[in-house]
């Protein structure tokens, strides 16, 4: 196993984060042994390079290629059936999954294991139960496990953050909402190596709905604008139709029907793309009576 670049990525990283080797080292080992690391004397024992990846808020394969274990294959496939059922809005089945894992010793070893259940039985309880409350409880909760001042942010902390903004917003405490969104983009300010790319389109374009119910409806477009040329950047189809809806329909809150359509269509076609018939009949609809407003003529285009 070649550990030649490990304390080059280690030093690269702290730098982007703001960590002093004083700050990295604290609560893992000496400033000097962390000099020693970056400067490719030494490399660290396994529990030390994990504590130094959490801290930079980086997957411990960024620093190198390691083998799996049975344990954590399993956590990773629990993780990657929450995203799914999280991704498709089955809340049910989150949490019986949830509450099935809740029974394994496995998600006690430690904080992060223990906090993804927590997160998704937090969707569960304001998506399906509609506690709100309880829900931003839980999610505050669940950030603290491994939330720290003096480490870099990580992917799962910006999606619970963004979490209980999306719950502000949904009880329309949108600046509230806006003050979370904002601490999560300037998170994400210091890493350029985001695992899960759509977790900054989900954050632009629910930022944009906050700002157009605040009455920002050019910030609003600006963040969709942004959002989009980031997707085609890093060739994202998710959240593509909802951006494009989002500009559509600030024009239509300024009157400005014709520009609205010119938005709104794309956004269809998105939707016809990813086979969601929720969207499409529903931007089916609304297209047709702008049409009528704008004393437009034609039947819907389906082309």
């Amino acid at each position: 196993m070649d550990y030649s670049v490990i304390g080059t990525k280690i030093k690269e990283m702290r730098k982007v984060v703001g960590l002093t080797q004083g700050d990295l080292a604290e609560g893992i080992c000496t400033q000097a042994l962390i000099s020693r690391i970056e400067k490719g004397d030494i490399y660290p024992n396994a529990t030390a390079l994990y504590q130094i990846s959490v801290k930079l808020g980086v997957d411990i394969n960024y620093f190198f290629e390691i083998g799996t274990t049975p344990r954590l294959d399993y956590i990773r496939e629990v993780e990657r059936q929450l995203k799914s059922l999280r991704d498709t809005w089955d809340y049910k089945g989150m949490i019986e999954l949830v509450k099935a894992e809740e029974k394994n010793p496995l998600f006690y070893k430690d904080n992060e294991k223990l906090q993804l259940l927590y997160w998704h039985k937090a969707i569960y309880l304001h998506e399906d139960r509609k506690e709100s409350e309880a829900a931003l409880t839980l999610l505050h909760k669940a950030y603290q496990m491994t939330a720290h001042h003096k480490k870099a942010m990580s992917e799962r902390e910006m999606q619970i953050l963004s979490a209980i903004g999306t719950i502000h917003a949904a009880l329309n405490n949108h600046e509230d909402a806006l003050d979370y969104y904002d601490q999560v983009e300037t998170a994400m300010k210091t890493t350029d190596h985001l695992h899960e790319k759509a977790i900054k389109t989900k954050l632009f374009y629910n930022t944009a709905r906050a700002l157009t119910r605040s009455g920002r409806l050019n910030e609003s477009t600006d963040y969709c604008l942004r959002a989009i040329k980031w997707c085609f950047e890093e060739e994202l189809l998710w959240g593509l139709g909802e951006l494009y809806y989002q500009i559509g329909y600030n024009y239509e809150l300024t009157g400005d029907l014709e520009k609205a359509l010119s938005y709104m269509q794309p956004a269809f076609h998105m939707f016809e793309l990813k086979n969601d018939r929720v969207h499409i009949e529903f931007l089916e609809k609304k297209m047709n009576e702008m049409r009528k407003r704008s004393k437009g003529t034609g039947a819907f285009p389906h082309n």
